[in-house]
């Protein structure tokens, strides 16, 4: 590291219209440099949707070192505001913050980490990962390191990591455990002595800073979903917390309830949490985990006006690698410019909300039994998806599988690149039963359902539809009909997709990849 730099300058004022500010708790670091809390706008993901490496990768599934370069990237290049430091299922580096501070120095004096740009955690959940569960504790340790070299580079005490996402929430109790965990066994342990009469561990190794941490749920499953805003309100108790941020799932939903389901999950969470707001009196800021494909989210840089329609509450857009990489950079710059831009305003109203759940759990049971069907063709296909992290991705020993209607299903990304591989687009699933009037529901709740869907039904091929079991074909003509869906394939990848089935009615396996990895780059996202 170089020498120590002269003081940084005073903080920026509050940011555009879409960067919101919050001002934080008094406390001994608050109160040195009191500058309102930017909230960011775009987190970057390490999410593996991408079809094409980035430009600055020297393979095709990144590994850690590349995924510190990406870091710098996003901020530096595509102006996003927050890295998302993923820990849960896959092994990544826990010297970031030195490594960015060192490689990366010029940029760094001028953006802060912790004040201008942000690092935000993801840590395994100790009660659905137990093979897992000392990550946790590893990461907790690591944020006072972390401060120590930031307080070093900065000259000023600012922590670099402070909020720690936590998956599959379902109670308040499992954030309550981390963040009491950081306050009482790790940063709480200064003042205790190394030793029975001997000096404190703050004298002998030095202060153990932030004295707390904010912890951001992160919501997945149905009955959590509906339950976000009680979740929020039992973890917010008993605190003085300038502001709490809330990650709504959206890929896994998906997985779980069909991509309509999802959203709607998605609307009724964002409605509750709004008037939760009201009565808490401290700022709620919703974040979404959008993806590129259709299925999980069709977050894209050519669709940001219908993103920010459809979810005017969010604060925080999840950019994943599609996003970032299978798009021209300026293209990719521009979009953040506009998320950035936009305004925050209250979410899509919900009028009743019993009939809203109705159709999510008619739209779930409809989806599972056609996924199960679909299962053994997706077990087919799943193989040969191409990586593009280098990552354990919750498999055997160190993770866990989706099950839907007890079919086994790889995770989400591989899920939807094997069914549009095979010309199957899977935000079709679930709809076959609904009705006009449940329609009409849907629509209401989901301002871009027909645009959505037209952009996923262009990647199916009748051929492929009119191969699977009878049952299921059938349903997916009359969703087709029922939702006024135009097909129109796009002819370059249904003659992917069309080779992709040859290969696998040959059991000709070796072009399989190769072929996915096409057909995925037409989409512009692998899944």
């Amino acid at each position: 590291m170089s020498a120590l730099p002269p003081p940084a300058p005073p903080p920026p004022p509050p940011g555009p219209a879409g960067e919101e500010t919050a001002r934080p708790r008094e406390t001994r670091y608050a109160r040195r440099e009191p500058a309102r809390r930017k909230i960011p706008r775009c987190m970057s993901t390490q999410h593996p949707d991408n079809a094409s490496p980035p430009s600055f990768a020297d393979a095709p599934a990144l590994g850690p070192e590349a995924e510190i370069a990406e870091a710098h990237h996003v901020f530096s290049r595509l102006g996003c505001d927050e890295q998302m430091w993923d820990h849960e299922g896959k092994e990544v580096d826990s010297f970031v913050v030195s490594k960015l501070l060192t490689r990366y120095e010029s940029f760094f004096r001028a953006n802060r980490l912790g004040r201008d740009v942000f690092l935000t955690v993801r840590i395994p959940n100790p009660a659905r990962e137990r093979g897992m569960a000392k990550v946790l504790l590893e990461v907790l340790e690591s944020i006072p390191r972390s401060f120590d070299l930031a307080r070093q580079f900065y000259r000023r005490e600012i922590p670099p990591i402070f909020e720690i996402i936590l998956p599959m929430t379902t109670e308040a109790r499992e954030l309550n455990r981390v963040w009491h965990y950081y306050r009482d066994f790790v940063a709480g342990k200064a003042d205790r002595p190394v030793m029975p009469g001997d000096v404190s561990l703050r004298r002998w190794i030095g202060d153990f800073a932030p004295r707390e941490i904010q912890m951001i749920p992160l919501i997945e499953d149905r009955d959590s979903m509906l339950r976000a805003d009680a979740i929020v309100e039992e973890y917010a108790a008993g605190k003085e917390l300038p502001y709490v941020r809330v990650f709504l799932a959206r890929s896994d939903p998906a997985m779980s309830y069909g991509a309509t389901g999802a959203v709607l999950l998605l609307k009724l969470a964002l409605a509750r949490l709004h008037r939760l707001e009201g009565r808490l009196g401290i700022p709620l800021y919703p974040i979404v985990g959008l993806g590129s494909a259709p299925f999980r989210g069709n977050l894209k840089p050519t669709h940001i006006g219908r993103r920010l329609e459809g979810y005017p509450s969010v604060q925080t857009f999840t950019l994943q690698s599609a996003f970032k990489f299978d798009y021209p950079e300026e293209l990719v710059r521009s979009a953040i410019r506009q998320l950035k831009a936009a305004r925050r305003g209250p979410p899509v109203p919900v009028e009743r909300e019993d009939r809203v759940i109705a159709v999510v759990d008619k739209v779930a049971a409809t989806y599972a039994r056609q996924v199960a069907l679909l299962a053994p063709r997706v077990a087919e296909v799943a193989p040969h998806v191409p990586a593009r992290r280098k990552r354990r991705l919750h498999v055997g020993l160190f993770g866990y599988a989706r099950s839907v209607a007890g079919a086994a299903l790889p995770r989400a990304i591989g899920f939807c690149a094997s069914l549009y591989s095979l010309g199957i687009p899977p935000e079709l699933l679930g709809l076959a039963d609904l009705d006009r009037t449940e329609l009409s529901v849907v629509r209401a709740h989901y301002p871009n359902f027909d645009a959505d869907l037209a952009d996923a039904v262009q990647y199916l091929d009748p051929e492929a539809v009119a191969a699977l079991p009878r049952p299921l074909a059938r349903e997916l003509r009359l969703t087709l009909r029922r939702v006024r869906a135009r097909v129109e394939p796009e002819p370059i990848h249904q003659a992917l997709t069309r080779a992709i089935r040859r290969c696998l009615e040959r059991a000709d396996h070796g072009p399989l990849s190769d072929l996915i990895t096409q057909a995925a780059r037409e989409r512009r996202f692998l899944g």
